[in-house]
C-alpha cells in the first residue's frame, strides 16, 4: 500500500497538472497560439536548459559506471529498433508510424525520472547517468524516425531523408544541450551564481509548462479515434520493455538506484518532449498527446507494480 500511494504521489500530480490545461483551453484561456508558441519555446529553451543544468551537475569523473551506462544504451537501442521494426509490419497507417514509434519507446527520464529516483534514494547520481546513456539516443532515433516517417518524407528519396535527419540530429537543441552539459560536467565548470541561478528559473519552468501545454492541445475527440494505437504504445512502454529488460538488468547485478534508474528508462510514461518533437516535425501531434496521457494516469499502477516485484526480490537497497 506505500509503494501504490508513493507511485500516485509521483504520478496523479502531473497528470492534473495536463487537466489544468486542457480545462484552461476549454475555458478559452488558453488557445491554439499559445500552444504552438510554448511548444517551440519548450523544445528550443526550456527543455534543453533543464538537460544541460541536470547533467553539467554531476560529476561524472567520480560516479562513472561504463557497464551501466552502455546497458542503457543498448537497451534504448533495442528498444527503438524492435518498436519500429514492428510497426513497420503492424502499424498500416504510416500518419502515425513515426509518433507511436517515439511515445512507445522514449520515457519521460529527464522530466519524471530524475524527481521519482530521488523520492527514493535522495541526490541521484545514478539518474544522470542513465540519462547520459539514454536520453541522447532517445533524441537521435526520434529525429531518425520522425524524419524518415513524416508525410514530407514521402516527397524524398533515401540519400535526402538521411541528410534530413542528419541535419535535424546536428541542429536538435536537446542533443545540443546533452553535449554541452556532458562538456561542462567533464571540466566541472562552475557557472556564476547569476548565471546559475538564472538557468535553473528557466529549466524549473519545463516541466509544468510542458505539461500544460500538452491538456490544452489534447484533443479528446480525435484522441479517442486513435484509441487501439494509443494504448498498443501504451501497453509497450509501461509493461513490454521493463518485462523483457529489468530481468536483464537484474542477472548483469544492478540493483539499488541503479536498477530503478533502469525501471524508469524501461518503464516511465512517454515524455512531453515526445509531443514537443512529433508537433514540430510534421507527426502526429493528437497521438503522441494521448499516449503521453494515458501512460502518464496508468503509470501509478504499473511502477508500484514493478517496485513491488523489486523489492520483493531484493534488488531495491
Amino acid at each position: 500500500m506505500e509503494n501504490f500511494i508513493f507511485s500516485i504521489n509521483v504520478t496523479v500530480p502531473i497528470f492534473l497538472v495536463m487537466v489544468i490545461g486542457y480545462l484552461l483551453k476549454q475555458g478559452g484561456i488558453l488557445n491554439e497560439n499559445f500552444v504552438s508558441v510554448a511548444n517551440r519555446f519548450n523544445f528550443k529553451v526550456t527543455l534543453p536548459v533543464m538537460l544541460f543544468r541536470d547533467i553539467a551537475g554531476v560529476d561524472i569523473r567520480a560516479v562513472f559506471d561504463a557497464r551501466y551506462v552502455l546497458f542503457c544504451a543498448a537497451a534504448s537501442t533495442a528498444c527503438f529498433w524492435l518498436i519500429w521494426g514492428g510497426a513497420k509490419l503492424f502499424v498500416r497507417e504510416k500518419s502515425i508510424r513515426g509518433a507511436f514509434v517515439q511515445a512507445s519507446f522514449r520515457s519521460s527520464a529527464a522530466v519524471m525520472g530524475l524527481a521519482f529516483i530521488e523520492n527514493i534514494y535522495g541526490t541521484s547520481a545514478m539518474g544522470p547517468l542513465m540519462i547520459i546513456g539514454a536520453v541522447p539516443l532517445y533524441n537521435i532515433f526520434s529525429v531518425l524516425v520522425l524524419t524518415f516517417e513524416s508525410s514530407a518524407a514521402d516527397q524524398l528519396d533515401k540519400k535526402s531523408k538521411l541528410k534530413e535527419a542528419v541535419v535535424n540530429i546536428v541542429k536538435n537543441p536537446i542533443i545540443i544541450a546533452i553535449v554541452l552539459g556532458i562538456a561542462a560536467a567533464l571540466m566541472r565548470a562552475k557557472l556564476p551564481l547569476i548565471l546559475n541561478k538564472t538557468l535553473n528559473s528557466v529549466a524549473q519552468m519545463a516541466t509544468p509548462l510542458a505539461l500544460i501545454t500538452i491538456g490544452a492541445g489534447f484533443e479528446g475527440r480525435r484522441a479517442l479515434a486513435k484509441m487501439k494505437p494509443t494504448l498498443a504504445a501504451s501497453l509497450i512502454k509501461l509493461v513490454i520493455q521493463p518485462l523483457i529488460f529489468l530481468p536483464i538488468a537484474a542477472w548483469l547485478g544492478f540493483t539499488g538506484e541503479k536498477i530503478i534508474a533502469i525501471l524508469i528508462m524501461l518503464g516511465a510514461p512517454a515524455t512531453p518532449s515526445c509531443y514537443i518533437m512529433a508537433q514540430n516535425m510534421g507527426n502526429d501531434g493528437v497521438l503522441t498527446a494521448s499516449v503521453v496521457v494515458t501512460t502518464t494516469l496508468l503509470a501509478a499502477v504499473t511502477l508500484t507494480g514493478w517496485i513491488f516485484v523489486l523489492k520483493s526480490l531484493g534488488l531495491m537497497i
